[in-house]
């Protein structure tokens, strides 16, 4: 039986299961037991309870009925239904939480695997007030984001929803690194030391500042680079007089626990470091840097063993061993925690290395070759990003961003392999459209959840992509 005014056909179910409202004007049919499906605590549950003999049968809600209409498909499904990309993430969340069925809504956004091959940009993140992100910093478990934004933060949770937007002491921060659920370090390179923010109150919790007395060297120095275990944040810090150093942090009373790796000058080798990453299973940190000069890129990687403060290993390019392509330093380097491995991209050749961090050696690298013919040449390119993320290689080559996938298979055509024992397979592909590609030249990638966040030199926002047939293209203010 069908009537035009319904959105659906009533069911053929005994008439007692039966129920219709009326949302804003038009008329819904469905069962009690789909209401009820909204959960025990929500408020389609509790009108699905009116007594059988009530004298109205139909049941008046005064809301929105075409975001009723995407609830009820996805109380019947447990998807969203294509017509969802007309409202807002807010829009959703807001009628999600008058009807009490947020936890649906907030499982059924979130998105598929991430799979870098199949991935594709989905949306974008401006903040309402001052759209240029200065930097970011991802929650890796649920996709949340923190962005930066001329001296402010506004927060988003893990449907890309606004949470609020808190301001802080600082005109512009350069580096951020969520520490706590709810708390954010902050580097300036305008002001000295590293900062301490609660997002959930806005507040100002405390600051670290490098002291050394017995060196006047040592004055106002700032923050270049921030990483975290679960008990401490380490941070770099770089002097006006090229005196730079690390310092260990204690998460619960904001104090130095130590320092180390201090140096000083500023050549290649003992500049500050300016990406730093911890491993928690071996309690190593390992730092890096980069420069460019009038003859090409040089830097190093150093680690360290956080207990003992000492350098376990280090490498200086251009210069450091027999294959390491002498001329052609690294242009970014990242770690894949989970493989324990450590990869780079070099400058001019932009060329993909290798090294299995428990078999570091005085040259440990292996290139990945590229034999698959339908990839462009990338020799030349002055912009090379890389990022580790869920066994994926991501690649930012200008404006370009690709992903090495690894594969489980035996050696094939126009895959790409790490020659050792094990024939570990790796195989390239273009993530971009060329309409993605022109938009800028990559600043940042950072992975969280199933989600890749990616940011543009002279771009408002940060990119969103995902691996989702469903998503559509949207801005998330």
């Amino acid at each position: 039986m069908k009537n035009s005014n319904y959105e659906t056909a009533i069911p053929e179910f005994p008439t007692h299961n039966r129920i219709q409202l009326n949302v804003g004007g038009k008329l819904f049919a469905t069962t009690v037991s789909t209401l009820q499906s909204g959960g025990p605590d929500s408020l389609l549950s509790a009108l699905s309870t009116r007594p059988i003999d009530d004298p109205d049968p139909t049941i008046f809600i005064d809301r929105d009925p075409e975001i009723f209409s995407v609830f009820l498909s996805l109380l019947r499904t447990g998807r969203l239904p294509s017509t969802s990309r007309r409202f807002s993430n807010h829009e959703l969340a807001d009628e999600a939480s008058y009807y009490g069925i947020e936890t649906h809504l907030k499982s059924s956004m979130l998105p598929i695997e991430l799979n870098g091959i199949d991935a594709s940009f989905v949306s974008t993140i401006k903040p309402a007030a001052d759209p240029k992100v200065s930097t970011f910093t991802a929650g890796d478990g649920d996709g949340s984001i923190w962005v930066a934004h001329g001296g402010q933060i506004s927060g988003y949770d893990c449907n890309l929803s606004p949470i609020g937007t808190i301001r802080t002491h600082l005109d512009e921060i350069d580096s951020m690194l969520r520490v706590l659920p709810d708390v954010a370090a902050l580097g300036s390179e305008s002001i000295p030391g590293l900062q301490f923010y609660n997002l959930a109150s806005g507040r100002k919790i405390g600051s670290t500042d490098w002291i050394d007395r017995s060196d006047p060297r040592i004055h106002k120095a700032r923050v270049a680079a921030i990483s975290n275990s679960s008990d401490s944040v380490f941070a770099s810090y770089n002097c006006y007089h090229r005196e730079n150093s690390i310092l260990m942090i204690d998460k619960s009373t904001l104090q130095v626990s130590s320092e180390f790796g201090r140096q000083s000058g500023n050549s290649s080798k003992t500049i500050v470091p300016r990406k730093l990453t911890y491993l928690p299973h071996s309690n190593l940190l390992v730092g890096s840097t980069v420069s460019s000069g009038a003859f090409g890129y040089s830097g190093y990687i150093r680690i360290w063993d956080t207990r003992s403060r000492e350098t376990v290993w280090e490498t200086n390019e251009p210069g450091s061993g027999r294959s390491s392509r002498f001329g052609d330093s690294f242009a970014d380097v990242d770690i894949d925690k989970d493989e324990l491995t450590l990869f780079k991209v070099c400058s001019k050749s932009g060329d993909i290395g290798m090294a299995d961090l428990r078999k570091l050696g005085d040259d440990p690298w292996v290139y990945l070759m590229d034999t698959n013919p339908s990839m462009k040449n990338d020799e030349g390119m002055n912009n090379l990003l890389i990022h580790c993320y869920r066994k994926q290689v991501f690649v930012g080559r200008e404006g370009g961003l690709e992903v090495w996938s690894k594969l489980k298979e035996k050696r094939k055509e126009n895959v790409i392999m790490q020659e050792e024992e094990g024939g570990l397979l790796y195989r390239r592909n273009c993530m971009d459209k060329p309409e993605d590609s022109v938009r800028g030249m990559i600043k940042k990638i950072e992975g969280a959840g199933d989600r890749l966040f990616v940011s543009r030199e002279e771009v408002d926002g940060i990119e969103v992509w995902e691996s989702s047939d469903l998503s559509g293209v949207i801005s998330v203010s």
